[in-house]
């Protein structure tokens, strides 16, 4: 009843009041993510949590062995100058800006985060910015310079976007120079910093026909990519290369709870399929800064098949997500508006993470959108709790079996491929008959490659 609830909220969520833009040109501009994307894995770093002194320079220092992981783009949260207003906690929420151009002092100088992007670049590594669109801090700059750039009640007083988000107040798309302001400021860090593109927050609650009218205007500088927090299919026709997968996170979720059906599975997957243009990526993640904070770490939502689910996120198609300190197995929840440094003493599944990075790669039916290949779901019994699918792309051939439940559990599998296949991570070798009865321990995975 979640999912279905989940579902319906997508479909019934609007934008907000949508503008018409005469110097739009998205009849005219055709979005491209970029080639290097196509293969890729996103690594979410928290600047104030990564480090003890929670600063550019420290991070900057960890950035060879995020290479050695197998990371190819670095997100980083939001960096700028924190509102003081309203503050929430000690330190505020990142996502409460009070200068879109100014680094955190807390953080370090723009120097230091300039040093932050070359160091990434110069590891062949990418950087996309945290944007925040939809809001800013009480004591932003535009309430004294611009105050018409903000929603306003009846008595002409800010307002949050929503009850709760007490430390922010609501932007207005309504007006038409709040659009050009706001894309100066993004062209901003990629002018200054060289930045290759954002992670947009809340992207759904900003018209769309902004985003379309910023991602050509961006494009002009260099080719950026661009990801928005957000399950609207829509938002990848003009605007970004990849959205969030929520709805498959919290099936998750609830699948390991045991409130619903493996089944689940292939509902997300087919509304995906139909609803998302040709080509769309998906992020998939089993945790970020959001999750584990509010929702609980890996280990209170999945227990001892975290690693399976993330197996299959890795596998399903779209792009896999790491958050700061799931390698080191990041077993509390992270302090949101206050310092709470993580614990990088034993870098436990560091080798996991580091072979799935390398499985991606190696297997181009794994890439990203259209780079990749279809799924096709083999459908198992319905009582089973083992989850099974294909990839293929050209020559490559990969079958992934999943045992989504903490008991040992067997079924019937039928795969319509000839060969023989290898497991990645035992390297046992199976044939399509040998699969045909399939046994799995509890919380198992098996990613087969073609020979």
């Amino acid at each position: 009843m979640l999912i279905l609830a989940f579902l319906f909220s997508i479909f019934s969520c609007q934008n907000k009041t949508k503008v018409n833009n005469e110097q739009n040109n998205e009849e005219t501009y055709k979005k491209t993510m970029p080639e290097w994307a196509k293969d890729a894995v996103i690594y979410e770093v928290n600047i104030r949590q990564h480090t003890k002194s929670g600063t550019f320079n420290e991070f900057t220092k960890d950035i060879p062995r995020l290479k050695e992981l197998g990371i190819d783009i670095l997100w980083i949260m939001p960096i700028q100058e924190i509102g003081i207003k309203n503050r929430k906690g000690v330190m505020g929420s990142y996502y409460s800006i009070k200068d879109y151009t100014k680094t955190n002092p807390e953080f370090g100088s723009l120097e230091d985060f300039k040093n932050l992007v070359n160091t990434a670049h110069e590891n062949g590594m990418y950087v996309i910015l945290d944007w925040v669109a939809n809001h800013t801090s009480w004591d932003h700059v535009w309430t004294e310079t611009n105050p018409e750039f903000y929603t306003k009640d009846s008595l002409g007083n800010f307002i949050p976007p929503v009850p709760d988000w007490e430390d922010v107040i609501d932007l207005n798309y309504d007006v038409l120079e709040l659009h050009t302001a706001m894309i100066d400021d993004m062209k901003f860090w990629i002018e200054e910093a060289d930045i290759d593109g954002f992670r947009c927050d809340v992207a759904d609650q900003v018209p769309t026909e902004f985003w379309n009218e910023a991602r050509p205007e961006l494009d002009k500088l260099k080719p950026v990519f661009m990801l928005a927090e957000a399950e609207t299919p829509e938002h990848q026709d003009t605007a970004f290369d990849m959205s969030y997968s929520w709805w498959l996170l919290h099936g998750m979720n609830q699948i390991a709870s045991g409130e619903t059906y493996i089944t689940v599975l292939d509902t997300i997957i087919n509304w995906e399929k139909e609803n998302f243009p040709e080509g769309s990526v998906k992020m998939r993640f089993t945790t970020n800064h959001d999750e584990n904070s509010w929702n609980g770490t890996v280990f209170e939502r999945y227990g001892e098949g975290n690693l399976c689910f993330s197996v299959l996120c890795y596998t399903l198609p779209g792009m896999p997500l790491i958050y700061s300190g799931q390698e080191a197995g990041l077993d509390h929840r992270l302090s949101f508006f206050d310092k709470d440094s993580i614990d990088w003493s034993n870098i436990i599944y560091e080798d996991f993470y580091k072979s799935m990075n390398q499985l991606k790669k190696d297997n181009i039916a794994l890439w990203n959108g259209s780079y990749g290949g279809d799924i096709n779901i083999i459908h198992c019994k319905k009582e089973s709790s083992i989850f099974a699918f294909t990839r293929i792309k050209d020559e490559n051939k990969i079958v992934v079996i999943l045992n989504l439940s903490d008991n040992e559990a067997e079924t019937d599998i039928e795969i319509n491929i000839d060969g023989e296949f290898t497991d990645y991570f035992t390297g046992n070798t199976y044939t399509k008959e040998k699969l045909h009865s399939t046994k799995l321990d509890a919380c198992e995975y098996r990613v087969l490659i073609i020979d």
